[in-house]
């Protein structure tokens, strides 16, 4: 049995509705002009596309989100 800090939880054992996650509707990132590593993402995200492997576009996506710029705000 788990406890929390001031009481004991007992273990669900009994099926839950399963977790909605929001779709993303934003449009793709856009790789920066110039930026090799960028430009690397997007091929890969184009091959990744091409062989239906949908996490591996989705990671590329993550990837040139969040991926820095000299000159940008965060």
């Amino acid at each position: 049995m788990r406890t929390t800090r001031d009481r004991a939880v007992k273990p669900i054992t009994y099926a839950q509705p399963p977790v909605e996650l929001p779709l993303r509707t934003d449009s793709e990132p856009v790789p920066a002009a110039g930026c090799g590593v960028c430009a690397a993402l997007a091929a890969q995200r184009r091959e990744a596309r091409l062989e239906g492997d949908g996490s591996v576009v989705s990671d590329c996506n993550v990837e040139l989100r969040n991926h820095p710029h000299p000159g940008e705000s965060t």
